[in-house]
């Protein structure tokens, strides 16, 4: 067993190869190039490198500033974020570095989340690909994108753990799980700044919201979290870790607070687990506002004294509250603020301008020839709509509806969003321009040409009670051998600032699409949507259901390719569908209880009006084929510390297409010193198999693999009896039992 020693041991390795994975470190040169600056800068130049302002150009929170061109000229902020375009950045550039005394280049920052022109589906969607390769690329087109416009910086990868469906940014991260979310934040880290951030088209990541912000009570954003180190440890923290060692350079301040104490003044966070525990070099900025938000917390009697509290938790930069900006130079003249935290704050942000090669050529990201070129190019609408074809997941395919035939003589294409720009573009779109995505309507047309006759019937909107359009869609329906149907929520329905407590279908979309089934005819739902949604009456009475998220500029096209069978759909769910909103949370990676569900016993755990099982599972997605396992089997009984073992199984593919399938693996401690989940991922493959082939799948068994916080809070493996899953969601029966010693 890993002794507490052993545990140390293992602790400052982990620290060892955070800090050799930071590449944004600079050389003994590039030290001493800082520390030189930093002996000339004033004070007001230091709080100017710790401010962060927005531009005029987008809103993003609900404060905006109008003289940021005076303070750039005067050398009073160091950052401006929502400012992009290779030619309006380059005139700001040059204000900094021709205007001020030094000459420090300004840092520009975008919440480029899932594309900056080009948009690819919402980060939720992205991770229901299950495959950190093709999200990695995204990222790198979306890096190309941004950097050409002049952008060095995205706030993004959001990699909150979120199990409440209610929560509008959901969509914005990875989903559910610990350990598929951990895969897609460091896709998403490498995708943005690459091998090398000298070159200029990678950019600063930014991991967000540091922490716990997808743990807000009722699902409501920006509320109280309220949870144990043992959950920020096992469920929350770690993606934010998996992040930082794959080099991500900054971090971002969450909203919420923890254990009493909001984030951006939580120096347990800041200071004890970022800095020291994890060795994190890299400089930390807060979230929109949310100094000043701290006296609305009631932990801070007003700005200056909350402003106090975040730099000496440890925040480097304050993102447009403008609270160093006004109070920071008088609390050090006064002896409040110590200037040994500025000159922290300071050299954390100079270094990462140092790693872009600001200081080497100010303005060598502004590029308004590559901006021509690369954005929303040829090759890049071409993976975005190869990403949004991976995002999909078939929820039900009855009679094997799909694919539909593309010798349709007559399809009805109906729903508010089958001709839908807008909305597709998903919340978080950076600079995507409705007029350039493709629709649904003009993706299924752009397939079928002029052979097939299509009417399009809107139907409804996604909200209200109108059902004037309904006798004219049942009427286009009649006359059609196949119906598609595209329902779902408006891309402002989720976000920031976009909660739900009702999380069914909106409006009378639900009763369109009954109506629509009662013709007869094979209906398609097509849902559109930045969330899990309750749909239990589709899920019951729809024969095919394609869950599509918000696909982004190349949706349309996407969508038609898996419609029609030019894609075989391999996505698979991030987060678990809940029956209804009364379930939620509900989540695969559920604690055993002690009065388990039994239908004999009144007294276990079940509600007396719904099942608790879910309507799709975490992991769950179907194909246009099928697949078959076999037997699991492991090479030897039992491991030790530093032993490994290896779980084998075959996975055929019994249809009569090719296609591909993520084979998941799933550990359950039986007894622990602490109560362990019920099952939890801990590694998956995805392969592809011709109709008729098998394949052997092997996972190799760590240490690692069965560890967790015990007791004690070490994280190590216990000595006992794990059970492993394997299978092809998280319902996986096929099992093997083996014992750690």
């Amino acid at each position: 067993m890993t002794t507490t020693r052993q545990a140390l041991i293992a602790m400052l390795m982990s620290i060892s190869t955070l800090l050799s994975a930071q590449p944004f470190l600079p050389d003994a040169a590039g030290e001493q190039f800082i520390d030189s600056l930093l002996s000339l800068m004033t004070l007001e130049e230091k709080i100017g490198q710790m401010t962060l302002f927005t531009s005029d150009w987008d809103v993003t929170g609900p404060t905006l500033r109008t003289d940021y061109r005076d303070d750039v000229a005067k050398g009073k902020v160091g950052a401006i974020f929502n400012a992009h375009t290779a030619a309006y950045n380059r005139e700001l550039q040059r204000m900094a570095v021709e205007q001020t005394r030094l000459g420090i280049p300004l840092l520009f920052g975008y919440d480029v989340i899932h594309g900056y022109r080009t948009i690819f589906p919402i980060s939720l969607g992205e991770a229901a690909s299950w495959d950190p390769a093709a999200v990695e690329r995204a990222a790198r087109v979306a890096a190309e994108e941004s950097t050409a416009a002049g952008l060095h910086w995205t706030f993004a990868p959001m990699v909150d753990i979120s199990r409440d469906p209610r929560w509008g940014r959901v969509m914005e991260g990875s989903g559910e799980d610990v350990y598929l979310g951990s895969r897609m934040a460091v896709a998403r880290v490498r995708g943005f700044q690459g091998d090398d951030l000298s070159l200029p088209n990678t950019m600063l990541s930014c991991v967000k919201h540091y922490a716990a912000y997808g743990a807000a009570q009722a699902g409501r954003d920006y509320h109280t979290v309220d949870i144990s180190d043992r959950v920020l440890r096992e469920t929350y923290l770690p993606p934010f870790k998996a992040a930082l060692d794959a080099g991500a350079a900054s971090i971002m301040t969450s909203f919420n607070e923890l254990n009493g104490i909001p984030a951006t003044a939580n120096a347990y966070l800041l200071r004890d687990i970022l800095r020291e525990e994890w060795g994190f070099k890299g400089f930390v900025v807060t979230d929109y506002t949310s100094i000043n938000e701290m006296v609305m917390h009631g932990s801070a009697a007003d700005d200056a004294d909350a402003g106090l509290q975040a730099l000496r938790a440890g925040v480097d930069m304050d993102m447009q509250g403008a609270v160093f900006y006004n109070y920071l130079g008088q609390q050090v003249k006064t002896g409040q603020a110590d200037i040994r935290h500025i000159n922290e704050a300071v050299r954390n942000v100079l270094r990462l301008k140092y790693a872009l090669g600001l200081f080497e050529d100010p303005y060598r990201y502004g590029d308004e020839n590559r901006e021509k070129a690369v954005i929303l190019s040829a090759a890049h609408r071409a993976e975005a709509r190869d990403m949004a074809r991976r995002s999909m997941v078939l929820l039900k395919n009855e009679r094997n509806v799909l694919p539909l035939s593309t010798s349709l003589r007559r399809l009805a294409v109906i729903g508010p969003l089958a001709d839908n720009q807008a909305d597709l573009l998903g919340a978080w779109h950076a600079d995507g321009k409705a007029a350039e995505v493709v629709t649904l309507l003009q993706g299924i047309k752009n397939k079928l040409g002029n052979t097939t006759d299509i009417r399009y019937v809107k139907g409804c909107e996604v909200t209200g009670n109108s059902q004037a359009g309904f006798e004219e869609a049942i009427a286009a329906a009649r006359i059609s051998d196949a119906v598609v149907v595209a329902v779902g929520e408006h891309e402002w329905m989720s976000g920031e600032a976009a909660s739900r407590s009702d999380i069914r279908l909106p409006g009378v979309q639900l009763e369109l699409v009954q109506a629509l089934l009662r013709t007869g005819k094979p209906v398609v739902v097509v849902l559109m949507n930045g969330r899990p949604l309750a749909i239990p009456e589709l899920a019951a009475q729809a024969p095919a259901i394609l869950e599509a998220w918000f696909g982004g500029t190349e949706a349309g096209n996407a969508i038609a390719d898996v419609l029609f069978g030019d894609y075989n759909p391999s996505g698979k769910l991030p987060i678990t569908f809940p029956r209804s909103l009364g379930q939620v949370p509900l989540f695969y990676a559920a604690k055993p209880t002690g009065r388990p569900r039994d239908e004999n016993n009144k007294y276990t755990s079940k509600y007396l009006d719904e099942a608790n099982t879910p309507l799709y599972p975490f992991g769950y997605g179907l194909s246009y084929t099928t697949f078959a396992y076999g037997q699991a089997a492991i090479d030897k009984p039992s491991m030790k510390l530093n032993d490994s073992l290896q779980l084998t199984i075959t996975v055929t593919n019994t249809g009569k297409r090719a296609g591909e399938e993520t084979v998941q693996l799933y550990v359950r401690d039986k007894v622990g010193s602490v109560t362990r989940p019920l099952r939890e991922l801990r590694d998956f493959q995805k392969i592809q198999l011709q109709a008729g082939e098998s394949q052997q799948v092997t996972f190799v068994i760590t240490a690692e693999t069965l560890s967790f916080f015990r007791a004690d809070m070490n994280y190590a493996p216990e000595a006992g009896e794990y059970i492993l899953f394997v299978g092809s969601d998280s319902n996986a029966s096929q099992s093997v039992t083996i014992r750690f010693e």
